[in-house]
């Protein structure tokens, strides 16, 4: 919160990285390079990683991270949700890209909260010349969005098992990969929960798919209502759907915020006074 950024080495041990690696090889070696200057000619992108390899869970649940997007993001909602969870291979000869911040995906007001934080995890070394992430350290929140230049970035050099964390407020972008070799790494990105995500996660995640995870992975990737009453299914919760049996007639049950209950009793009770 306070630079807009921080690195956290050796957050996870090399092994879950290196078994995440290996389950994404072939999907790396299948995926065609993307089009477009603002994804790339020379990267390659897919997202669906909770499906691709169980060993993406654990990045995604990991404990000081979601620490610390609670911490940011919950007062501006009753839930988070996962945003994306996307793996990203930079080839040599690719540009730089654009420095951009990712919270522009959505046009609302910004200044006031955050709308989401990303977390993007190396699967190779991360160099200066491969392709490290270039961040714009300060320039996040209302005073970062206000100044009329960037500053010199920070580059995001360090090894697998190491979070590169930043706002969605905080401008950054890929570098030049001027190496021989390619440059791997994921992002999961956290947003408000009542945000239409970046990924399509019920597309990503169907019901078949979502009831082989643990209910807190199931939450985060859309089986959850948002108070009040926000993605439901038939009126109640879509965890519902991940059960044996899913009834095929529902009845509407509210989910709604303390405050909301409060005021609709209070209502009812006046209601009831005045027959």
């Amino acid at each position: 919160m306070d630079r807009g950024f921080c690195i956290v080495p050796d957050l996870v041990p090399r092994a879950t990285i290196e078994a995440l690696a290996s389950d994404l090889e072939p999907v790396f070696a299948a995926t065609p390079f993307g089009q477009g200057r603002f994804y790339g000619y020379r990267t390659k992108r897919f997202g669906s990683l909770l499906k691709r390899s169980v060993h993406s869970h654990a990045l995604v649940l990991e404990r000081t991270i979601m620490g610390a997007v609670h911490a940011i993001l919950g007062q501006a909602c009753d839930r988070i949700q996962l945003n994306v969870a996307q793996a990203i291979e930079i080839h040599p000869g690719e540009q730089r890209q654009f420095p951009h911040r990712d919270h522009d995906m959505w046009n609302g007001a910004k200044g006031a909260h955050e709308y989401l934080v990303n977390v993007i995890w190396p699967l190779t070394p991360f160099t200066a010349a491969n392709g490290a992430t270039h961040i714009y350290p300060d320039s996040h929140g209302a005073d970062g969005m206000a100044r009329q230049d960037l500053s010199e970035p920070a580059i995001a050099e360090c090894d697998p098992g190491a979070a590169i964390c930043f706002l969605g407020s905080t401008a950054h972008g890929a570098g030049a990969n001027v190496t021989s070799q390619v440059r791997r790494g994921i992002v999961i990105g956290y947003s408000l929960g009542w945000l239409k995500p970046y990924e399509n996660l019920w597309l990503a995640y169907p019901p078949s798919v979502a009831r082989t995870f643990p209910p807190d992975l199931a939450a985060l990737a859309g089986y959850v209502q948002h108070r009040p009453n926000l993605g439901n299914y038939e009126g109640q919760c879509p965890s519902v759907l991940l059960g044996d049996v899913v009834p095929e007639h529902l009845g509407a049950v509210d989910a709604l915020r303390p405050d909301q209950e409060t005021m609709l009793a209070a209502f009812a009770e006046q209601e009831r006074i005045s027959q």
